[in-house]
């Protein structure tokens, strides 16, 4: 009986868990939707979009997430989170009242400032709720959100934004974050920390260190690990060019294959998002059962190799090639860009249930949150940047085709990724650990 509640407890944290996450990343996706309208409404540039859609929100997400971290491992965190939502939605529903580009810019920088604590306090949570043996489906199953995420706002987002129109289009994605607020504040439970640690430390890899109270000794000891440092850059720099891809690839559709706005969003969503969404949930199943055999990292890497290979071809193929060997009124590029997207999100649960079975409970969501700072920085900051200013770069020898080789350079930074999980898994053969048991 007790471990049937257990159980209920367990699969409703997680649920309400990733449809916040879902929701927040649904507030960040849908700015690819937004683009082209809000571009046209102020007049702005693919710089300025870049800015707005991604490096104004992590510049305040990175010097915030640090401490929404720490803060998620003293104080309750599902009270944490329930006021994250409350504070995001009111925050999204006065986006869609700004009068011009700058007050826009300010409300999505403290949008940042409400998301700070949602992965690091969520993945916390889920880390007390399994045990490390069923550890990586639930966050696969957590992360999966992310993906879900781009299949809404990508298919139905551009279908609000075409029918309603930008701004009303935030009110609509506002609301499900109160009932979600409600949830987490007066019904879901705050699982004990560190409840399984102690069947995931060894002798060999002890996952307790002296407790460190203070921030800057906390930080100090995780960034003295080099097993957590290199799974960290890895794990951010993957992220830049694949946000930069997701941020963009609707926009890139419109001008690279002549799709309309809403049909863009529905491929990007459908082929991109839904098959993101079954990659990382067959990634975290496989994680949980190749790992013990043959290691954790193996599956990111091959991911990641697999991944940049496909996405390169989707960023080449012609358009109109072989459409007429698909089906009608979708390119065949959207092929690849499916198995592309497959492929590319399999480092996902595997590295984030190595990262908390590597540090100690006490310090997990700070850990957690340093990872989130540093891949929303470059990700969701320096990614939709870098894309902007290279395609404005390029538009002068490429012309509209400028975003094409603007997002080929970009998610080429994968191959950095692929070289620092090489560094890490002989970095962990020589000091003979093995994280995941």
């Amino acid at each position: 009986m007790n471990i049937k509640k257990s159980n209920w407890r367990q699969h409703a944290l997680l649920l309400v868990l990733t449809l916040f996450y879902i929701e927040s990343f649904v507030g960040r996706q849908i700015m690819a939707v937004m683009i082209e309208p809000i571009k046209a409404e102020f007049g702005a540039s693919d710089a300025q979009m870049g800015l707005l859609t991604g490096l104004g929100f992590a510049i305040v997400f990175t010097l915030t997430g640090l401490s929404a971290g720490r803060l998620a491992d003293k104080v309750s965190r599902t009270r944490l989170l329930a006021a994250s939502a409350l504070v995001w939605g009111i925050i999204t529903a006065l986006s869609g009242i700004t009068a011009g580009f700058i007050s826009l810019l300010i409300m999505r920088m403290l949008v940042a400032v409400a998301e700070a604590p949602v992965t690091s306090a969520s993945l916390s949570l889920l880390s007390d709720s399994y045990p490390v043996e069923r550890r990586s489906f639930a966050i696969s199953c957590f992360t999966s959100g992310a993906t879900f995420a781009a299949i809404i706002a990508l298919t139905l987002g551009a279908y609000w934004v075409e029918l309603y129109g930008w701004r009303e289009t935030f009110f609509i994605i506002s609301t499900p974050a109160l009932f979600i607020s409600f949830l987490l504040f007066f019904v879901m439970p705050e699982p004990k920390r560190g409840q399984y640690d102690d069947a995931i430390s060894s002798p060999t890899s002890p996952l307790q260190p002296a407790l460190t109270t203070g921030f800057r000794a906390s930080t100090k000891a995780l960034l003295k690990r080099k097993d957590y440092r290199l799974l960290v850059c890895s794990s951010a720099i993957a992220t830049l060019g694949a946000n930069a891809f997701g941020m963009w690839n609707a926009t890139f559709l419109v001008r690279s294959h002549d799709l309309t706005l809403s049909q863009a969003g529905m491929m990007a969503g459908f082929f991109g998002g839904g098959a993101a969404a079954i990659g990382i949930l067959s990634s975290g199943y496989l994680a949980d059962r190749i790992a013990r055999r043959k290691g954790v990292l193996w599956l990111p890497i091959l991911g990641h190799i697999l991944g940049w290979v496909f996405i390169v071809i989707y960023f080449l193929w012609p358009k109109g090639l072989g459409d007429d060997l698909f089906f009608a009124g979708i390119p065949f590029a959207m092929l690849f860009c499916t198995l592309a997207s497959f492929f590319s999100v399999w480092w996902v649960s595997p590295c984030l249930t190595l990262l908390t079975s590597i540090v100690p409970g006490t310090q997990r969501a700070l850990a957690i949150s340093m990872q989130t700072v540093l891949i929303t920085f470059l990700g969701i900051g320096v990614g939709p940047m870098l894309v902007g200013v290279l395609s404005e770069v390029f538009s002068e020898v490429a012309g509209v085709e400028s975003l094409r080789y603007a997002l080929l350079i970009s998610t080429s930074t994968t191959l950095i990724s692929v070289f620092l999980l090489f560094k890490l898994k002989s970095y962990q053969a020589k000091q003979l650990i093995k994280p995941i048991q």
